[in-house]
């Protein structure tokens, strides 16, 4: 995949473009994360667009919001509360994403 690269959850209903396809992708091993199962390609959150009708969820040190479908529950993305500049799109979203064209991060040192 190359250039402007979209996706949408199961419904369709939320939708999201990134500036170019992944090179990799992180599998986090955090306990939200175990559960979700995202697959996170990492952004500049001004070049991701994110439109739709979502669901924030907060946990923790309530420094993220993880975005989901209203009406599927698709995980979509973690968006940073404050001035961090990078954001999370779960890649499994992407149309055509190929996890075989990637390179996978598992991280294990995520205990929280």
């Amino acid at each position: 995949m190359t250039g402007r690269v979209t996706g949408r959850c199961h419904c369709g209903e939320v939708q999201v473009s990134v500036i170019s396809a992944p090179a990799e992708v992180t599998e986090c091993h955090c306990s939200i994360c175990r559960r979700y199962a995202p697959l996170w390609a990492y952004y500049q959150t001004g070049d991701v667009q994110l439109s739709g009708p979502t669901d924030i969820y907060r946990w923790g040190r309530q420094h993220i919001d993880f975005h989901r479908c209203r009406q599927c529950g698709c995980v979509m993305a973690w968006m940073p509360r404050g001035d961090y500049p990078e954001c999370g799109i779960n890649a499994r979203m992407l149309d055509g994403f190929d996890l075989s064209a990637v390179s996978l991060i598992v991280e294990e040192d995520s205990s929280v």
